[in-house]
């Protein structure tokens, strides 16, 4: 098992970044590794409940789906 820090540094401007960054973290944990999120510059402002539910990737991905199941798996964020 390895240990992951992903730090999320984009926000609203950049939904493709910032939604990859979460399905990466989600990737890293259903694998079984040890993984932490950091938000910092642009992205604490998703840090806030319920300002991610508007982020959507031009692939369709929502950046909400990826925080809710990185919440339920008990992945620790960090502001």
């Amino acid at each position: 098992m390895a240990q992951f820090l992903f730090v999320l540094t984009r926000g609203l401007e950049d939904p493709t970044r910032a939604t990859r960054c979460m399905q990466l973290a989600h990737i890293a944990k259903q694998a079984g590794h040890d993984v932490h999120v950091f938000f910092t510059d642009d992205g604490v402002f998703l840090a806030k409940k319920g300002m991610a539910e508007n982020v959507v990737a031009p692939t369709g991905d929502e950046m909400s789906d990826y925080i809710g199941l990185l919440t339920e798996a008990k992945v620790p964020f960090y502001v």
